[in-house]
């Protein structure tokens, strides 16, 4: 499989380069693929396939969208213990396409799982013979026009014959890209850990930049590891993760059709057996989940349409969770504050105005406004040693933190979001152009 460097660097971000992004590498079990089908005007990867040779455990979380793409209601009847394939469309969302977007994923998965099936044959000492019911979907692109399954159809023999059994970087880049739309950059992270003695690999990709607002993923993200885990222990480790992840992060306030993350075990590495989720001796890999899919939450974040800031915006000392993550949102979502931080204006009293706005009882006089190591509001007045030269120095760094102090509880929440710049405007302008 042939790697173009021309599809890394035809983006509008030309800062990128190869060696600036984790060195993934082999992950035993997973096979990739990916190729142009020709769904943009311009030649680049744009279907991607993950192919499992053995099967390969799992667990997803979807949007809360009450509109959703075809491509989920595909997986949510998928009810095998073990998927044999993932295939990614980028530029088509197959949302709102009615049953035409929902049957041309039928026949794509027994097209594909005959072809996969020849290459079982082909390459396995004992084949399996995989079904169509055994493969997942992922689509993102735009909502509403007709699903191309002509040109995925056609483009299955290519896929299916580059698929390569052994990885390096270059291919997960190579992946990651395949499924970008508005991203400038791709988005990949790895973690390695300990279950038991067994060392154990996490690889991550995700795509996402725009339509970026938590409720359940926001975007595409998809875990891979050489584990041996079943799928409801996958399931209750995503579950816990999720929140503090992709369920932290918000670009522009808007919750996709197609949101999806998932996480697949390849059942490689031998490590003891885990039956409980509170088994003490998965405790590291939970962690190390948390941390794949906190890094790649960020890069959505980071790269999200027109970004020039990272926000992350911390909401401590609350009377409930609930209170905290409402209050972190109310901020980062605010367009004003946004705005005011794109322009590095330390206009506090925007995100004063956003505490407000969310419907929780505050108390002026418990009250506390930072940014950065900054403290500019303390209990009921401005803080008596605030220079707004040293603030407004702080607001030109690429990475602004916003902290509220809340002093009317224990509990916390840490949100993570981008600024609001001209650029988001005419990407979002000339998205189908």
């Amino acid at each position: 499989m042939k790697f173009n460097i021309n599809n890394f660097v035809n983006i509008r971000s030309q800062r990128s380069k190869i060696v600036d992004f984790q060195d993934l590498d082999h992950i035993d079990g997973v096979s990739i693929s990916a190729v142009s089908a020709g769904l943009y005007n311009v030649k680049r990867d744009d279907v991607v396939l993950f192919y499992f040779r053995e099967g390969a455990n799992h667990a997803s979380v979807y949007t809360q969208s009450k509109l959703i793409s075809e491509n989920l209601k595909w997986n949510k009847k998928i009810k095998a213990k073990k998927v044999y394939a993932l295939l990614i469309n980028t530029r088509n969302a197959n949302a709102l396409t009615g049953s035409k977007g929902y049957d041309a994923l039928k026949q794509i998965s027994f097209d594909l799982s005959s072809k996969l099936n020849q290459i079982q044959e082909r390459d396995e000492d004992v084949p399996k013979k995989i079904s169509s019911k055994e493969i997942l979907f992922g689509c993102t692109g735009t909502i509403g026009e007709k699903f191309p399954f002509e040109k995925i159809k056609s483009s299955l023999p290519e896929l299916v014959g580059k698929v390569k059994y052994t990885q390096n970087k270059l291919i997960w880049m190579k992946a990651a890209m395949g499924m970008i739309t508005t991203d400038l950059k791709p988005k990949v992270a790895m973690a390695e850990t300990k279950i038991g003695s067994s060392r154990i690999k996490i690889y991550g990709i995700a795509k996402g930049s725009g339509m970026i607002y938590p409720n359940m993923a926001t975007t595409l993200g998809y875990l891979f590891t050489d584990a041996t885990l079943s799928s409801s222990i996958l399931r209750d480790v995503l579950k816990q993760n999720i929140k503090t992840t992709f369920n932290a992060i918000s670009c522009d306030g808007d919750t996709s059709t197609n949101d999806m993350v998932s996480i697949f075990s390849t059942n490689k590495v031998h490590n003891p057996k885990i039956e409980k989720f509170s088994d003490k001796r998965i405790k590291n890999f939970i962690n190390a989940v948390h941390e794949v899919l906190l890094n790649l939450a960020k890069q959505v974040v980071s790269d999200g349409e027109g970004a020039s800031k990272l926000i992350s915006v911390s909401c401590v000392n609350c009377k409930t969770e609930k209170d905290a993550k409402n209050i972190s949102f109310e901020i980062a979502n605010s367009l004003l504050v946004k705005t005011a931080i794109a322009g590095e204006d330390a206009n506090w009293g925007r995100v004063a105005m956003a505490i407000g706005k969310s419907n929780i009882k505050i108390s002026e006089q418990k009250l506390s406004i930072s940014f950065g190591p900054y403290k500019i509001y303390h209990k009921g007045s401005i803080f008596k040693n605030y220079n707004e030269k040293d603030v407004m120095d702080y607001m030109r760094g690429q990475h602004i933190e916003i902290k509220v102090d809340i002093g009317q509880g224990s509990k916390n929440f840490k949100a993570y979001s981008m600024d609001l710049t001209k650029k988001y405007i005419e990407i979002n302008a000339d998205y189908r152009t």
